[in-house]
């Protein structure tokens, strides 16, 4: 079992969601995320740009003005996700963590 697997079947209500508003506005799904993140306020997203193609698919995410309908669709499934993989919290003083690098 993989480290994210246990929510992925939340996390693939979202990604149909997603989709649904990618047809909806005739564009790519990766201009809903960017589009999402501009709407939540976000004003710099890291949009992964490895390819000049990318880069282009996030500056047409300015053209995607998704509605309050919109954004409470996509937020209505979220689940919030367990921690996994790190801690929550710094432990109390004093306690030295077996796997913490010197």
């Amino acid at each position: 079992m993989g480290k994210y697997d246990r929510m992925e079947e939340a996390d693939m209500k979202i990604v149909d969601r997603v989709h649904q508003l990618a047809q909806k506005y005739q564009c790519k799904m990766s201009q809903i995320a960017v589009a999402w993140h501009w709407a939540k306020g976000v004003e710099a997203p890291i949009i992964g740009a490895t390819k000049a193609a990318y880069l282009d698919d996030g500056v047409g995410a300015l053209n995607v003005k998704l509605t309050q309908e919109d954004i409470a669709f996509l937020e209505e499934p979220y689940v919030p996700h367990p921690i996994v993989g790190a801690i929550n919290q710094n432990p109390p003083q004093g306690v030295v963590l077996l796997d913490e690098k010197k």
